[in-house]
């Protein structure tokens, strides 16, 4: 029944013995009452490519490979990252099909940091977004920024593509349906 209570998404339970080393599990917790009938990936590159800069900066391109429509707002897209010094920070839709006004971004700090994430962005879609075809896709490009353009070092962070400049599928930016995850996965 507590876990029941629990949001969606990755939750740690932490363990204490009365001998023994404290231990913790950490799983996904997801809506089963409606499986998702979306199939959706995503391909991206990053547009920077260098260690170190002011702001991320990946190209997604969300591809709807199944065999109907797929409402927007009910998708998420995460890219995984480590903030590199706690500060507010910017998110920036520069240019999508569905309109940069409709394409929305929130910043979560994961409650345990993992070696290559701390953070990740989320990008959502307002129902003014509509739909992706079956068979279609559309092109996201975000920046993201600390408020007082620190820099960031992308080596090593788990989103991170380092080596491609142009479209490929990419695993580690994971894709949600309705809280459900349909596409990717999440840092260990």
């Amino acid at each position: 029944s507590y876990l029941a209570t629990q949001a969606l998404g990755t939750t740690t339970l932490s363990f204490e013995f009365s001998a023994g080393a404290a231990q913790s599990l950490a799983f996904t917790i997801a809506d089963t009452t409606v499986a998702p009938t979306a199939a959706l990936k995503v391909q991206m590159y990053n547009g920077t490519l260098s260690a170190s800069g002011n702001t991320l900066n990946p190209k997604f391109k969300l591809v709807n490979t199944s065999t109907s429509a797929v409402t927007l707002s009910d998708v998420k897209l995460r890219y995984y990252y480590t903030i590199d010094g706690e500060k507010p920070q910017s998110f920036f839709c520069d240019w999508s099909q569905v309109g940069s006004a409709n394409v929305t971004g929130a910043f979560v700090k994961l409650p345990t940091a993992k070696a290559d994430a701390d953070y990740y962005f989320e990008i959502g879609f307002t129902s003014a977004a509509g739909s992706l075809a079956a068979g279609g896709s559309i092109d996201i490009q975000v920046r993201v920024s600390k408020e007082d353009w620190t820099n960031y070092t992308q080596t090593g962070d788990y989103s991170f593509n380092a080596v491609d400049t142009n479209y490929v599928d990419w695993s580690k930016a994971p894709v949600y349906v309705s809280g459900n995850l349909i596409w990717g996965s999440e840092p260990n």
